[in-house]
């Protein structure tokens, strides 16, 4: 199974974060990172990757500057390791909404600060980020939300 490049990743740390989620040891990382499979529309070939994702509303959401998502154009069928467990979804790429772009990143960077270094949003005393920032970096990312 390919492993699909993330943005400004670089491939040896998407490897190894692919071999922990799917080790004993998952448990380190799977709290925020999960492993999302998916098949290349014009190759036909399964791809993974590790990517930070959040819960809201019963769905999964995940975030990148990538390229990969187009995969996902029109809803696609997924395979996710969340967890230790692998489950099947449905995923569905919202790249021109940035309203809801920035609603689900708020959420997400408040479940992940972390994160906010990969869209140049800075996080305040609050745990709130930066709103104006968060719009900023809303015009640039794509959303997954994945129902299991």
């Amino acid at each position: 199974m390919a492993e699909q490049q993330s943005s400004g990743v670089p491939k040896w740390v998407n490897r190894m974060m692919s071999g922990i989620l799917r080790s004993p040891l998952h448990g380190m990382v799977s709290d925020k990172i999960l492993l999302i499979t998916f098949t290349g529309r014009k190759s036909g070939k399964p791809y993974s990757t590790p990517v930070s994702y959040t819960r809201r509303n019963g769905e999964l959401l995940v975030f990148t500057h990538g390229k990969w998502w187009r995969n996902l154009r029109g809803g696609a069928p997924v395979k996710v390791r969340v967890q230790g467990k692998d489950l099947q979804g449905c995923a569905e790429p919202v790249d021109t909404d940035t309203a809801a772009i920035a609603a689900g990143l708020a959420d997400h960077l408040r479940h992940a600060p972390g994160d906010a270094k990969f869209y140049n949003v800075t996080i305040g005393e609050n745990g709130v980020p930066n709103a104006d920032e968060i719009a900023r970096a809303a015009e640039d990312t794509v959303m997954i939300r994945i129902q299991i």
